[in-house]
């Protein structure tokens, strides 16, 4: 028995995945991290939009610092 629509989904370009972010590589592996229960909340109640990828470009950062003063010492 076939599922979905006959045909397919014509829009499903405008549907479809789209990635939120223009990593070179794709974003599969996981770390946790602990903070402070006020700062959570915070980001439960939606204050910071997108907050992984904030938080994902604010490592990616804090790595180019550290190896940009790797290089240079």
């Amino acid at each position: 028995m076939p599922k979905g629509r006959p045909g397919g989904n014509p829009d499903i370009a405008k549907y479809g995945f789209k990635p939120k972010h223009d990593w070179g590589e794709s974003c599969t592996e996981r770390m946790q991290i602990r903070m402070p229960p006020s700062m959570k909340a915070a980001i439960k109640a939606g204050l910071i939009k997108d907050w992984q990828e904030v938080a994902r470009r604010a490592i990616a950062e804090e790595i180019e610092r550290a190896q940009s003063a790797e290089e240079n010492n």
